[in-house]
Order: C-alpha cells, then structure tokens, then sequence
C-alpha cells in the first residue's frame, strides 16, 4: 500500500498555471485573427473600390461626368453616399447625365463593414481637395469627417 505521499497526479496550483497559460495563448491567438480578418475587410474594399473607379470612369468617359451629376476634374460639394441611386449615374440615371449609356454596374455593394460608398469630389487629404470613391471604414464615421481609418481611392481626372 502506497503511502498518502507517494500519489501521482498535479497539485492545484499546477493546473492553475496550465490554465493560465492556455487563456493567454487563446487571447493571443484571437486578437491576431481579429487583426488578420480586418486587414483582409481593409483588401476587399480596396478591390471592390477598383472596381466601382472602373464604372466610373466608363460613365466619365461617356458624359463627361462624374457622380452627383459633377464635371469631370471639378471639385465640388456635391457628394453622393449611396452610389446605387440615380443622382450617381452607374445603375440607373437620373437624366442629367447628356450621353448616358449605362448602366455602367449592375449594382454596388456595400462595404466590408456594412455601409454604402461614397463619392465625394472635394476630400481633403493634407489640406488639398481631391475627388474620391471610398468607404468610411470600420468605425463607420463619415460624411466629411475624415480619418484615418477611410478606406479610399483618388479619381484621376480624365
């Protein structure tokens, strides 16, 4: 017969420290993939944004408009945050856009984090105004609040 002190096993304060040790790895591992996955948000906006300039630029080319209706290359304060209605001219038109030949896209999504692109022709970016498609980013702050989590692109005037 064994005695009381030759058992086998771990003390408590053992698998304390065990499950200590795993609840800081899981932290870790969770806060990097929470990192991971909005990079990844980040990516997809980008490339759906390209997408949304390509549209753009086809009704640019045909008009000689931007969305809102806008000239092409004037920046303005006519914005347009929902870039599926008609005053953006890629799905429907509103009918003042002269030479409208769309629809340029069949619809444009929303953003990674739930809310619509926007075009604004005079965002500010270190003082100068520039004319942008973009989306307001995680923290969904936006209409002329500028920071710097927005995710955006600059329009090339044509």
């Amino acid at each position: 017969m064994k005695g009381f002190h030759d058992a086998r096993g771990f003390t408590l304060i053992e698998l304390m420290i065990v499950v200590g040790i795993i609840g800081i790895l899981m932290t870790v591992a969770v806060m990097g993939y929470n990192a991971v996955r909005e990079k990844a948000k980040k990516v997809q906006a980008l490339a759906e944004l390209k997408n949304i300039r390509l549209a753009i630029e086809d009704l640019a080319f045909d008009t000689d408009r931007w969305p809102g209706p806008n000239p092409v290359g004037e920046t303005a304060d006519k914005e347009v945050w929902n870039l599926n209605s008609t005053n953006a001219g890629l799905v429907a038109s509103n009918g003042m856009f002269p030479n409208w030949n769309g629809p340029y896209t069949k619809s444009v999504p929303k953003d990674p984090w739930g809310s619509n692109y926007f075009f604004d022709p005079d965002y500010r970016i270190k003082g100068r105004m520039f004319a942008v498609i973009g989306s307001f980013g995680p923290n969904k702050e936006g209409r002329n609040k500028y920071d710097d989590d927005d995710v955006i692109l600059i329009l090339p005037a044509i």
